[in-house]
């Protein structure tokens, strides 16, 4: 069977999901699919949650570590012609 996608669950207003939650803005998702955003985000740790809007997406890691991680490592990349 194929990867198990990650729900959109990236509402959550409490503030531990708050700090685990990674804003990635500047997005080109007419080429960069939630599959993509979650197969260059998964490094930092487990997701439990993914959304892709136009422009911009959200990540909602598992733990504060590992959006911290995601942001530190990602900020600045260029992807799809574009930079986070």
């Amino acid at each position: 069977g194929g990867r198990r996608l990650c729900p959109n669950v990236t509402n959550k207003t409490d503030p531990r999901s708050m700090n685990s939650r990674v804003f990635i803005g500047n997005l080109n998702t007419l080429v960069v699919k939630k599959s993509d955003v979650e197969a260059i985000f998964s490094k930092y740790g487990k997701i439990v949650g993914c959304s892709v809007h136009k422009g911009f997406a959200f990540v909602q890691y598992v733990n504060e570590r590992n959006a911290r991680a995601a942001v530190a490592g990602e900020d600045g990349r260029m992807i799809a012609g574009q930079v986070l």
